[in-house]
């Protein structure tokens, strides 16, 4: 995910952005920076975190929730140190069940952001949902809104949906894509061949996902209008109803949105 934004990023080419980065694992950041090739803004390989909490001004803190406590307590004397001399950075952190709260807890009373991305960030198609401390000025705030629009769009929310956007947009993508194997099973049962049947499925969850966000019709309309009164459509319904689809998935999201809960 790390990887994602850093390619939005630069690839949106905003004014004054330059990106430094650091990982564990060299061989990855060395194949980070050769995917960015045509990128405006070319990375920078930082040697450790702490290089990085010195020098960046929006520390992306892309690592997993039971990771973070120790990134944390690595950069903290860094970031406690900015934050006297009046230039602390922003920390953006993506960890689920990380409040705003807790991480200050951790480094100081510095400016925080939290974001919940999804995967398609990585072809621009992303969501990134984000909350801000009250130490990030409206400057700063427009400026990450600005640097995260190259992933997706983006969407500043109250900090306490932040668990149920995990839930969601976080953890939906893999639900859609399972959704999208499952069409093209369906396809090679009834006699498609497997490239095709998966084609004609990502192409259907793509197109219609397009019909909702630009048309802004209901889903239930939408729906509508392709069940014919005794047609093809509405016997395919009525089986995904007889095997609980949609109870199904809403499941699916509550379990998500439980865990990160749980997380926090």
């Amino acid at each position: 995910m790390g990887f994602a934004l850093m390619k939005g990023v630069a690839q949106s080419a905003a004014d004054g952005v330059h990106i430094g980065f650091a990982d564990a694992d060299k061989l990855k950041a060395q194949t980070a920076v050769a995917g960015l090739g045509g990128a405006a803004s070319m990375p920078v390989i930082y040697q450790s975190n702490t290089e990085a909490a010195e020098k960046g001004d929006y520390i992306f803190l892309a690592v997993k929730p039971q990771v973070l406590a120790g990134v944390l307590a690595e950069i903290s004397p860094v970031v406690r140190k900015r934050l006297s001399a009046g230039n602390a950075p922003v920390l953006v952190s993506m960890a689920a069940g990380w409040s705003i709260e807790k991480i200050q807890a951790a480094v100081g009373e510095a400016a925080v952001a939290r974001i919940m991305p999804n995967t398609p960030a990585l072809v621009s198609k992303g969501l990134i949902a984000f909350a801000v401390s009250p130490q990030v000025s409206g400057e700063k705030a427009a400026k990450l809104e600005t640097m995260l629009k190259g992933a997706g769009a983006v969407d500043r929310i109250s900090e306490n949906y932040l668990n149920a956007v995990t839930g969601l947009s976080g953890s939906g993508p893999a639900f859609v894509y399972l959704f999208i194997e499952a069409l093209a099973d369906g396809g090679v049962l009834a006699g498609l061949p497997r490239d095709k049947a998966l084609h004609y499925a990502a192409q259907t969850v793509f197109g219609s996902a397009s019909m909702v966000m630009e048309t802004g019709k209901h889903p239930g309309e939408l729906k509508d209008m392709v069940c014919s009164p005794g047609g093809t459509t509405i016997a395919g319904i009525t089986a995904l109803e007889s095997g609980a689809f949609r109870s199904t998935v809403m499941q699916a999201v509550k379990a998500a949105w439980q865990r990160a809960t749980e997380l926090a």
